[in-house]
């Protein structure tokens, strides 16, 4: 659905109504003069015995070239409706689509959330001595995307990442276009792994230039020695107009 092309659609169609008309004209111009030829062999100088043969026989060449025309123009008639039939249906699919898209965003935890599960992460990776890695996807959406064309995006790559994650590790929606992850005993070399194969699925996603991404990590203890530098290495990438919104001092 998404490689739809409605404009491709459109060029379809009104080039079948092109060759549609260019038909027709063709059948009748030929139907006509065949018909102008036959006629005065038909009725002017007919053959004695055979008149009425032919005459059948003008007749029903002329009724089936302007039947043949009729199912032409019929045929148009019923690509066209087919057509509109088609467009209601993605219509009624892409907003479905959107609906789930809106869901889904709405269902991911915010800001706060990470906060808490960060320090219950640290906590218990500073206990137990096991690596914590914090794994941020940031994007950057083109200037002529719609606001439903960046909820979509956005849908899209959540759903790339929920494929990714262990079911120890927890997503979050930190702000417009900011996802942070967070992956329980990962040391530095594993999250560098997650990432490359992360970053493989959202270039798919990322195709049809809808956006450009960057990732970004950070592990404990090899970068950060606290919840605090944790926290801060992802606030660093909050939008300051996110980070208002989400009640954080960047400062």
């Amino acid at each position: 659905m998404t490689g739809f092309n409605r404009a491709e659609l459109d060029r379809l169609e009104s080039r079948e109504i092109h060759l549609t008309i260019l038909s027709a004209i063709i059948v009748l111009v030929m139907a006509g003069g065949v018909a102008l030829l036959m006629y005065p062999l038909v009725f002017v100088h007919p053959e004695q015995g055979d008149k009425w043969t032919l005459r059948f026989g003008f007749i029903g060449f002329c009724v089936l070239s302007i039947l043949f025309v009729i199912y032409l123009l019929d045929r148009q008639r019923t690509f066209r409706r087919l057509k509109q039939q088609l467009v209601a249906q993605l219509d009624r699919n892409l907003e479905l689509r959107h609906q789930a898209d809106v869901d889904l965003l709405h269902n991911l935890q915010d800001m706060s959330h990470f906060q808490d599960r960060l320090t219950m992460e640290y906590r218990r990776a500073s206990n137990m001595q096991r690596p914590l890695s914090l794994l941020v996807v940031r994007l950057k959406f083109h200037q002529d995307l719609s606001d439903k064309d960046q909820t979509t995006a956005l849908g899209e790559v959540a759903r790339c990442i929920s494929r990714s994650l262990r079911p120890t590790d927890s997503m979050y929606l930190l702000g417009l276009g900011l996802f942070g992850l967070l992956l329980p005993d990962t040391d530095s070399a594993a999250a560098n792994t997650a990432s490359v194969q992360l970053e493989q699925a959202l270039g798919a996603a990322g195709s049809t230039n809808k956006f450009s991404f960057a990732t970004f990590i950070c592990n404990y203890p090899n970068d950060a020695k606290s919840a605090h530098e944790l926290e801060a290495s992802v606030l660093s990438l909050v939008p300051e107009k996110d980070a208002t919104l989400i009640g954080v001092d960047l400062r």
